[in-house]
């Protein structure tokens, strides 16, 4: 779900101060028919703000079961991120591990990974804070191809870095929620 779907044109920008957002943000919690689903992702902005606020009292009745949070490998990514690891733990969200994205880049010709960054800021974050380390997502230009085609990069690239890390996370995480992986996750 997604308020782009409700805009009136694709250009629009939606600009909302916190009472209105907070508002969209408790509709699309309590109002959308979910149906039958196993797991519901919700992608907020870096930081602690309102929608992190909101999305916390709306889902603590509902039996949640953690926040993943992602990183890049930058110190001052990793700054933000003790923050929003400090707002979990004051909210009693249980924090189900730590993901580093931007972890490097595959070439397209050779799937060699070359970290354009720093890297390791994610693991070590991990480590210091007690949280488990999910894995190192590369920047890999053909799972962005993936996505504007609307296809998955584990079916597509099924071999490729960026599926194995993939792959790896949705095991960790179904043991810790105690789900269990689809055969062949999309």
């Amino acid at each position: 779900m997604s308020i782009g779907f409700l805009l009136k044109n694709r250009n629009d920008g939606v600009v909302w101060r916190g009472p209105k957002k907070t508002a969209m943000i408790k509709q699309f919690l309590t109002d959308v028919y979910w149906q039958d689903i196993d797991y519901l992702i919700i992608d907020t902005p870096p930081g602690t703000s309102d929608e992190h606020i909101t999305v916390m009292e709306n889902v603590k009745d509902l039996n949640c079961d953690g926040a993943v949070i992602i990183t890049t490998p930058q110190e001052v990514a990793i700054d933000d991120v003790r923050k929003e690891l400090t707002f979990c733990r004051k909210t009693g969200i249980p924090i189900l591990g730590i993901v580093e994205n931007l972890s490097g880049f595959v070439c397209p010709n050779c799937t060699e990974c070359t970290n354009i960054f720093s890297s390791g800021g994610g693991k070590s974050l991990s480590e210091l804070s007690k949280v488990p380390f999910l894995g190192c997502i590369p920047i890999d230009s053909r799972v962005g191809l993936c996505g504007e085609k609307g296809q998955s990069c584990l079916t597509e690239f099924p071999d490729s870095p960026t599926a194995q890390v993939f792959r790896s996370m949705v095991m960790q995480l179904t043991a810790a929620t105690g789900g269990s992986p689809a055969q062949n996750p999309p």
